[in-house]
């Protein structure tokens, strides 16, 4: 059997990791959607879709599960959501989600849906995660180590820092940002 499970994973953090290795005991196979792959180099989305990819795909390797890890781009139109996501992914028997929105979308097309409980979610949240990584907080305990490793690879920290501050100004693309 093989399981769906999409997040932005921006960054993949150890809540991510724990429900891959909670998923990875009821199925053969996984696969890893990256959620608003288009997206990078913003306080909310900083990593780009390859970024994320490598730190899932060094992350993941410890589990004796086959993984497949796809970027799924944003389409702004729920009632097709689904199929778009079947489109961009191998076939899968079910999906794995927390977010009452998947679940719905999900469950509308037919689609087997299972939920895990959150783990430490009160610290395990991306914009948790972000806002420390900005103010240079605590958070590599809270990032599996091939994802650390990753971020540092390529200064992850200074941009997502650079960004915040542009960000701060108001602007959320190159395009209003040079305007």
């Amino acid at each position: 059997m093989r399981g769906f499970y999409i997040g932005r994973f921006q960054p993949y953090h150890n809540g991510h990791h724990h429900m891959v290795k909670e998923i990875a005991t009821e199925v053969d196979e996984l696969v890893l959607g990256i959620g608003s792959a288009g997206d990078s180099h913003s306080t909310r989305n900083p990593f780009t879709a390859g970024e994320r990819i490598m730190m899932i795909t060094k992350s993941v390797a410890e589990f004796d599960i086959t993984t497949y890890v796809v970027p799924i781009e944003d389409l702004d139109r729920n009632s097709v959501w689904v199929s778009h996501v079947q489109s961009m992914s191998p076939k899968f028997d079910v999906a794995y989600s927390n977010n009452p929105l998947v679940i719905q979308l999900f469950n509308e097309a037919g689609v087997e849906v299972r939920q895990s409980p959150m783990f430490r979610r009160e610290v395990l949240e991306g914009t948790e995660l972000r806002q420390r990584m900005i103010d240079g907080g605590d958070w590599r305990g809270l990032v599996p180590d091939p994802a650390v490793d990753v971020i540092d690879e390529i200064d992850g920290i200074e941009r997502i820092q650079k960004v915040s501050d542009s960000d701060s100004n108001g602007h959320t693309s190159i395009d209003s940002a040079l305007d």
